[in-house]
């Protein structure tokens, strides 16, 4: 397993990003709480992106006339969902929001560089799922799935034909994905989501989804669960009966626990565990190579349910004994 991270990811300005529910400095919180938890043991595992990426990258996926719409703060402030920004000159707005992003999107295509070597990696950034081709929104700007997936087909990392699952379990129907991957039909999504609530209904979005799972809000964690034991590995199973699966991206969202002010449904912090838990597994036991994102989540307890998935998932992975002293880490039958 590998662990990728920045300082570079956390957003700061000047009290502005309060304004918007996402707390915009998870990143380094989480981090610092697996620090605390594992120490020097990290070391070995931890990576950082070099840079973030570049325009003419993200002309891979993203069109120049939307790449060039990001200069015009008016249009940055909607996609953000934070309209004081507006007034604020672009190239502030540019380093202190935008940037941090394309921190977060080098380092997820980074990741999947290193789950296609050692099977297994998290980003602790990224899953901006609402991103498309020609538009940002949802606080989600750049493609970083899309743009991950491009890089390593070109890369040949993933051969032309290799055939990719894509596990969406944030909150919010990840409608940018299926915009991206429109017509490529190697591409499987599997999407599990509050149906009442943003991005509401994209029939587009919607009909590009292989496996279809919209939830009533308040969707009891039993409820959710068993929808996603019993359907999920039969997804994974028809992909892999009928083709190379070259890989995994699981969108992790933390915003299906209860009491998110935005995701409207009802997960305990060991429900989300036993969630992302189930999905690695599942994943990885089909010998499919993994990368797992953090995507969106609105309270303060964001951080420690993104970590104590982490936390989980490297002492079973690696360290296989139980460190992690301070957050109630559950077992899975994963190695």
């Amino acid at each position: 397993m590998r662990l990728v991270y920045s300082p570079h990811y956390d957003i700061r300005f000047f009290g502005l990003e309060r304004l918007h529910p996402f707390d915009s400095r998870k990143y380094s919180r989480a981090w610092k709480l697996l620090r605390g938890w594992f120490g020097s043991r990290l070391r070995g595992v931890t990576m950082a992106p070099t840079r973030p990426i570049r325009r003419e990258e993200l002309l891979a996926v993203h069109t120049a006339a939307y790449l060039d719409r990001l200069r015009q703060s008016k249009y940055v402030a909607g996609a953000l969902e934070l309209p004081p920004v507006r007034y604020l000159p672009h190239r502030v707005l540019d380093w202190c929001i935008l940037r941090p992003m394309r921190w977060a999107t080098m380092g997820t295509i980074v990741a999947a560089a290193e789950a296609m070597e050692h099977g297994l990696a998290v980003n602790l950034s990224g899953g901006y799922h609402h991103a498309k081709p020609d538009g940002g929104e949802g606080f989600c700007i750049y493609s970083d799935i899309g743009l991950a997936i491009d890089r390593l087909r070109r890369d040949g990392r993933l051969q032309e034909d290799d055939r990719v699952a894509y596990i969406d379990l944030d909150a919010h129907q990840g409608n940018g994905v299926c915009h991206v991957f429109r017509t490529d039909n190697r591409v499987f999504i599997f999407d599990m989501y509050n149906r009442e609530i943003y991005p509401g209904y994209d029939g587009e979005a919607r009909d590009r989804i292989d496996c279809n799972l919209p939830l009533a809000a308040n969707c009891h964690e039993t409820d959710y669960l068993r929808t996603l034991k019993s359907r999920l590995p039969g997804f994974l199973d028809s992909l892999v009966g009928s083709g190379k699966v070259g890989l995994g991206i699981f969108n992790a969202g933390t915003d299906v626990y209860q009491g998110d002010p935005l995701g409207g449904l009802n997960l305990s912090a060991a429900g989300v565990l036993e969630r992302d838990l189930f999905v690695i597994e599942q994943l990885r036991s089909r010998e499919i190579p993994t990368v797992m994102l953090p995507s969106g989540g609105y309270t303060r307890m964001s951080y420690r349910l993104i970590a104590a998935s982490v936390g989980r998932l490297l002492e079973l992975s690696l360290f296989q004994q139980d460190f992690c002293k301070d957050w109630p880490c559950q077992g899975s039958n994963l190695l």
